[in-house]
């Protein structure tokens, strides 16, 4: 497994492989990987003939300093993962003086919209530090497509919208959800909740699947009263929010319309942890 932390050992080996005519894949993480980061992984290796993860906590992106703080890291053990799925696997783990140059600030971005409901509502300049790090991996790694979770799913949309605002040459590749036994959307924040809370935390799906069955049938109000109903009756999980809202927009919904494709989204603190996820409705 080739490991590298500085982009001027990384980019001359790409462009190598890249004169050969072979496709690069890139699958970006904060490391703590689990199954849900590997399943990226095993896509871009279907899909391409050289696959880069990056390795990177970036500090932009976090609204809080604590949890940056807080926020899992094992490299070796991030590393040994990898190794096991395919020994080939490029690893880029730079520092965060060698992405930001001794500058750590994000760059402003206009996303159309995008980032100024939930996610972004709640956590205040986290999609322009989104956005900033992928620009830069991007660049670094110019890769021919990009891996990305469906669990992040606004995320998701503004990865795309920036790269359609940029005209980067990159394909944005989304990936489905990987779940717990239980139903919680797998994500390192996972490790920080005690066993009985995690499996608690299965509650936040079923809620959404009772939101889907719902949906067919329901007003979209009478579904968001009907959720927030049933996190007060919770004593272990606290909503901040649920929403349901045009997939493409991200704008919640005032009237369905058949032709559009929805989705609910949804952020829960549990443990002092927040967790995040959404599923599409029809």
């Amino acid at each position: 497994m080739q490991v590298f932390d500085q982009k001027k050992d990384l980019i001359p080996f790409l462009s190598s492989h890249k004169d050969e005519n072979r496709s690069v894949g890139l699958v970006p993480t904060m490391g703590a990987l689990h199954q849900g980061h590997l399943s990226l992984v095993r896509a871009a290796l279907d899909q391409n003939d050289v696959v880069v993860v990056s390795i990177f906590v970036n500090p932009t992106q976090f609204d809080k300093k604590d949890d940056l703080k807080k926020y899992p890291r094992n490299l070796d053990e991030d590393l040994a993962l990898l190794n096991d799925i395919d020994k080939d696997i490029v690893v880029f783990a730079p520092s965060v003086n060698e992405i930001y140059n001794g500058k750590v600030q994000s760059e402003s971005y206009q996303f159309d919209g995008l980032d100024q409901v939930m996610e972004g509502k709640f956590r205040e300049g986290h999609f322009d530090g989104v956005g900033t790090i992928v620009g830069l991996l991007l660049a670094a790694v110019s890769p021919d497509k990009a891996y990305f979770g469906e669990k992040d799913f606004q995320q998701l949309q503004i990865i795309k919208k920036m790269v359609q605002l940029k005209g980067l040459p990159y394909e944005i590749v989304p990936c489905p959800i990987e779940r717990e036994p239980h139903g919680l959307a797998m994500s390192s924040r996972n490790e920080r909740l005690s066993q009985t809370t995690r499996n608690e935390a299965g509650f936040i799906y079923k809620t959404l699947q009772a939101a889907k069955s719902k949906f067919g049938t329901e007003s979209a109000n009478h579904i968001v009263d009907w959720v927030n109903d049933q996190f007060v009756k919770n004593e272990v999980l606290e909503l901040e929010y649920f929403e349901i809202s045009d997939e493409e927009t991200l704008t919640p919904v005032s009237e369905k319309q058949t032709y559009k494709k929805y989705r609910a989204f949804i952020a829960v603190y549990a443990e002092g942890v927040r967790l995040i996820d959404n599923l599409r409705l029809n």
